[in-house]
């Protein structure tokens, strides 16, 4: 899928499940990309993914052939998002979004002048994106993360900043934001999945995507039925545990 192929169908909502990579293993990386997900999300943020595997990593899932590469940043800062574009990200997830300013920061940072303040050096991104500036625009996703108290409080500001893509929805954050002691806390359930549908509704208002971060297929499939338009699967590290473990423990049965 190429990037001008996966924005379009973010930006039209339909529905889209990807995977997510907190390993800087390209070889891994690059075999998850042939699976046939949508996209695969690198964790520039709380993964293991330097400046060097972020540029790796991404030239992995091109090579996979199957999925686009989006990437968490570790922040809205301007040389952060653009780094990530450069490398040929085809969008990115800007986290600790708590206003519809810093949703149009992050915007203007993912957009050339004229739209925004993007600085011009595609070195690796014009192979496959552009390399003209209006068409770099025209392709690259902006995702603001919503998980923070301030970030909920302020949802339909948020998803009506000109420019936005999409709500990237980070339930770990979510859940302590909404007052529980521990992700997933079954005390904030209520509130939780309460707060999850004003995103979703303030998402469709707007008329702009909606994503959430699951630990499994099985849930990405619930949220997506519920009325979320992309869905990722978290993740290589878990998963392999998982997988270690589920092997460990028939080999020990016998």
């Amino acid at each position: 899928m190429t990037a001008a192929e996966f924005a379009r169908k973010i930006r039209d909502r339909e529905r889209a499940v990807g995977y997510w990579v907190v390993l800087d293993a390209p070889v891994a990386t690059e075999r998850l990309a042939r699976l046939g997900y949508d996209y695969v999300a690198l964790d520039g943020q709380h993964g293991f993914i330097g400046t060097s595997g972020l540029l790796a990593n991404l030239m992995a899932i091109d090579a996979g052939g199957r999925s686009a590469g989006l990437v968490r940043v570790e922040s809205g800062d301007p040389a952060v998002i653009g780094r990530a574009l450069d490398f040929g990200a085809a969008g990115v997830i800007v986290p600790l979004v708590d206003s519809a300013a810093d949703a149009a920061r992050a915007v203007s940072a993912a957009r050339y002048p004229g739209a925004g303040r993007r600085s011009y050096g595609p070195m690796r991104s014009m192979l496959r994106i552009g390399p003209t500036p209006a068409e770099a625009d025209a392709t690259v996703l902006v995702l603001a993360m919503i998980e923070t108290p301030e970030g909920l409080a302020g949802i339909e500001e948020i998803c009506a900043t000109p420019g936005l893509d999409g709500v990237y929805v980070g339930p770990s954050d979510l859940c302590l934001a909404v007052g529980g002691r521990f992700p997933n806390d079954p005390e904030v359930a209520d509130v939780f999945e309460a707060a999850l549908e004003r995103i979703r509704t303030a998402a469709a208002d707007a008329g702009i995507a909606a994503g959430i971060h699951n630990p499994s297929g099985e849930q990405a499939a619930r949220r997506l039925a519920e009325g979320f338009t992309f869905a990722t699967v978290a993740g290589d590290l878990n998963h392999l545990e998982q997988s270690a473990a589920a092997h460990l423990k028939a080999a020990t049965s016998a």
